[in-house]
Parts: C-alpha cells; structure tokens; sequence
C-alpha cells in the first residue's frame, strides 16, 4: 500500500483558485480536486464567518500555493490543514 504522508501531500499540492461565499469556501487543488469547506462548521475558521463579504473575498495565494491569505483579517489556512478536515456529519 502506497501512503502518502501529510508532509509529502503538503511539497505536492498546492492552491490554485480559491472561491467563497457565504457558506462555502472552495479551493481548487494543483491535482485538479476542488475542496468544498463549509467554513461556518470549522471553528477554526470562524474569522472567516465574522468578515464581511468584501473582507472574505479579498484574499491572496501565498507564494508556492502553499497557503490562502485574507488581508483584512491578517489571517489564513494551510492547504495541508484543509487536506485534514474530517467529513462532517
């Protein structure tokens, strides 16, 4: 069996768009995969449910893709933490 670990996924993938709305926070992955995150369900994400619309979809890619970045909340996520969330249920 061929595992590949946080590490390896993290030197591998990288954003490459990134859409949000009120809900959802999509990031298409370097692999061609697109993430769909409902962000309010993410606690660790709640600085994205307090900005305001503008606030949210003011956001930048971190060189390499490594990481989106939002400005006005001088906040971000790491791809490989968004690669770990759990389904939710």
């Amino acid at each position: 069996m061929n595992t590949l670990t946080a590490h390896k996924i993290d030197q591998q993938v990288r954003a490459v768009d990134v859409s949000i709305d009120d809900t959802i926070l999509g990031i298409r992955l370097s692999d061609g995969r697109e993430l769909r995150i409902p962000y309010p369900k993410i606690p660790w994400l709640e600085f994205l449910v307090s900005a305001t619309s503008a606030q949210r979809k003011n956001w930048s890619l971190e060189p390499g893709g490594y990481a989106v970045y939002w400005e006005d909340m001088d906040d971000g996520v790491e791809v490989s933490h968004l690669l770990t969330i759990q389904p939710l249920t």
